[in-house]
């Protein structure tokens, strides 16, 4: 019986563990050959699918350096001889209040999260164009991850929101530029319990209902979903996930204007934008701000 990415090559970054791990594992046990990246515990998980009578091979370098990101999409090419899913995915956190945060922990968050986004994106992207130009037009798809702290924003996470909210912002560009060469690309924004966010998640867990809503696992259903041809339709879209739920994520829109059809005088913009808040609803509140 033909499963639902039955030979689609797939690449997870940051996938040693946790979300990714789990990513890796779910393609997997749809038919997906998959590329493991991460720069520790690839080779674990890649013999986690060969265990289970799957194809997979590990790749260890860095992802968000250049040339790092282009061996990554070379590797699935050279392996498998084709590349049709991306999973960026990779990541990690430097907590601190902006008055405490570091100009190290701003850019290696930066770099490892929008940087290790746009860097293998960039070289799949590259390739995805030269095939449909000579023909061979991809159903291709990339799904990248941001977060609920890059919607929204998160107090003591100002460059991981940052970070978060500029893969947002790419993936939107992304979708509308590749779009003509059979590309898709959507983002999640999943809660789930991984070494970043076990603390916070811990007690979310609901073992004794006999579902753990902080799971990994539960994000990877989604994410496969995306990855396949059926979804052909969707992209340029952001869905938050969180144990059972599914949800769509609403981007920022245009909202009430007021046009005097001429230059402002700034003694009278008091009353315009009082104006303009009274008739647009609130924004979401930030995570953690009391």
């Amino acid at each position: 019986m033909s499963r639902l990415c039955q030979d689609r090559v797939v690449v997870v970054t940051g996938a040693g563990r946790g979300i990714g791990r789990a990513h890796a594992l779910a393609f997997a046990a749809e038919g997906a050959p998959v590329v493991v990246n991460d720069l520790d515990g690839a080779a674990e998980v890649v013999a986690e699918i060969e265990a289970l009578g799957g194809k997979a091979v590990a790749h260890t370098a860095d992802v968000a350096d250049w040339a790092g990101a282009k061996t990554l999409v070379d590797t699935a090419l050279k392996t498998f001889g084709r590349l049709d899913v991306l999973v960026n995915n990779a990541g990690f956190v430097r907590d601190r209040m902006l008055v405490n945060l570091g100009e190290d922990e701003w850019d290696a968050v930066v770099r490892v999260h929008l940087k290790g986004h746009f860097a293998p994106l960039r070289h799949a992207a590259e390739h995805w164009r030269a095939e449909a130009k000579a023909g061979r037009t991809p159903s291709a798809r990339v799904i990248n991850t941001s977060s609920g702290a890059g919607l929204l924003g998160s107090v003591g996470q100002g460059n991981y929101s940052a970070a978060k909210a500029g893969i947002a912002g790419l993936t939107v560009v992304a979708a509308a530029e590749l779009a003509r060469y059979g590309v898709t690309v959507n983002a999640i924004a999943p809660a789930a319990r991984t070494r970043m966010t076990e603390a916070v998640f811990a007690s979310m867990a609901r073992p004794e209902a006999g579902f753990d809503a902080m799971a990994p696992e539960n994000v990877s259903p989604l994410v496969v979903w995306l990855g396949s041809e059926e979804s052909a339709h969707v992209t340029g879209r952001v869905f938050e996930v969180e144990g059972g739920k599914v949800a769509l994520a609403q981007a920022w829109r245009h909202g009430p204007v007021v046009d005097k059809g001429e230059r402002w005088d700034p003694a009278e913009l008091g009353p315009v934008v009082k104006d303009l808040l009274e008739r647009a609803p609130e924004p979401e509140p930030v995570y953690g701000a009391s």
